[in-house]
């Protein structure tokens, strides 16, 4: 193929045949030039010139239209641009946290589809960019496959997730049973149906196009539909590693943005020229506080500290418990220098509250490298938002570029540094057993106790 290309008889991506390099131009090798033929084709081969832009040559996507309510607008309409953006930031921001206190307080179950929702979003934002950069209107079968493959993998994670913490409701229905038995086998299949359908859909002067929204697809669902997955299982071990996290990347976007907007003066990064060192700094002091006093408030009750079981016999979500360890107050001995300062040897803490300010740590220093990718995204194509969704704050994504880094990062910091083993979870692995697979392991762990000498050989359990 190379060969034939340096002969010119190679046909060129809307199937004209490149000419021979001209005079003074390398005929091989790794510097190969562009045939100007590429370029005059028809208008039907655009796809093909596509194939063989440069990213530079990507195309402008039309800006976003300006959603801000009519009323808003009138009311903020003497200010200045800069302060007319920081207020209109301002009013979203109070109304989206006041709607998320309202969803806590309606419980864990709105929680989760408070998540699934943001997830799809995300998604639709994502996808809609690829659709609109690479110009994909024409592509047989794109929008519905992408969305196909949605469901597969949504499929999958949360079919994990029933199988994990619905173990006693699974067990009384049969259809379930079967479901769970075979649930990745299931997974599988769905994906091996959609991964045919695309291959049917291939198209001549498509293909490469083809493969870009295909990776494009593939590379939205590992960012968004993982990352949330992650996040509802952080949800599971408690409501407050829920809370905590992202109520701490919520505060560092917030006191970053206040800091940068009053002191702000030394750039940052060159990703984001708006973000600066003081912004930086001062989000990270007031998200490690932010954090270290949510965690004392928050331990204090049953309802964020307790893991979220479903509970069969009322048919709903419970957050009742005898706090662990972590959520009871101790005695740690203060360093000489606080002795001096605060007068006083020692000082009660929740264990907590110590996990809270490694958590509250990384949303300040490691968390807004996600937002820094998500403008490196933006700028490689150009538009300024995901979307419009949010005046003034931009699409979803724009809003939640961190929480996924940081959702990923709780979910390895709890398997690696908390988490024990759950007896409600091993019990209900336990009842979804076979009646002789339950006998098994009741004869093991009895002749285990015997010969520990905890139980009697005569005495029946």
């Amino acid at each position: 193929m190379l060969e034939l290309r340096h002969r010119g008889g190679c046909p060129g991506p809307g199937g004209a045949v490149a000419p021979p390099p001209r005079e003074g131009e390398a005929a091989g090798g790794d510097h190969e030039t562009e045939s100007t033929s590429d370029k005059e084709t028809d208008i039907d081969d655009r796809y093909g010139d596509l194939d063989s832009r440069a990213d530079s040559d990507l195309p402008d996507i039309p800006p976003s239209s300006d959603r801000t309510p009519e009323i808003l607008k009138k009311a903020l309409s003497g200010l200045s641009s800069r302060w007319k953006n920081w207020w209109i930031r301002g009013i979203l921001t109070l109304t989206m946290i006041s709607l998320f206190f309202l969803i806590i307080y309606m419980g864990s179950f709105m929680l989760m589809l408070l998540v699934l929702g943001i997830q799809v979003k995300c998604f639709h934002e994502i996808i809609t960019i690829g659709y609109r950069v690479y110009r994909s209107y024409d592509l047989p079968w794109f929008r519905t496959l992408s969305w196909y493959f949605l469901l597969c993998v949504n499929y999958f994670f949360y079919g994990e997730t029933v199988a994990d913490y619905f173990a006693t409701f699974v067990q009384r229905e049969e259809q379930l049973q079967f479901l769970i038995r075979y649930h990745r086998f299931i997974s599988f299949a769905l994906y091996l149906a959609g991964f045919c359908m695309f291959v049917l859909s291939l198209v001549k002067k498509h293909y490469r196009l083809q493969f870009y929204m295909f990776a494009w697809t593939h590379v939205t669902l590992l960012i968004t539909v993982t990352q949330s997955h992650l996040v509802i299982q952080n949800l599971f071990e408690g409501m407050i590693w829920f809370l905590v996290p992202i109520s701490s990347v919520i505060c560092n976007d917030i006191t970053a943005y206040l800091f940068g907007f009053f002191f702000g003066r030394t750039p940052l990064i060159k990703l984001s020229p708006k973000k600066t060192w003081e912004g930086f700094i001062g989000g990270f002091f007031s998200t490690v506080i932010f954090g270290f006093i949510a965690a004392y408030v928050l331990s204090k009750y049953q309802y964020f500290v307790c893991p979220v079981e479903y509970r069969s016999d009322v048919n709903s979500f419970v957050t009742e418990c005898e706090p662990s360890e972590l959520f009871q107050l101790r005695s740690y001995s203060l360093p000489p220098f606080l002795k001096a300062v605060l007068r006083q040897e020692t000082v009660s803490l929740y264990p907590f509250q110590i996990h809270s300010v490694a958590l509250s740590t990384f949303a300040s220093l490691i968390g807004p490298f996600g937002g820094f990718f998500a403008s490196g995204f933006k700028r490689a194509f150009k538009i300024k938002d995901f979307a419009n969704t949010i005046p003034g704050h931009g699409g979803i994504m724009d809003r939640f570029d961190c929480q996924y880094l940081m959702a990923t990062f709780v979910h390895v910091y709890i398997t690696s540094f908390i988490r024990g083993p759950n007896p409600s979870r091993v019990l209900q692995q336990l009842l979804v057993l076979q009646p002789e697979q339950q006998l098994n392991i009741y004869k093991a762990l009895k002749t285990h106790l015997i010969e520990k000498g905890l139980l009697q050989p005569t005495l029946k359990v």
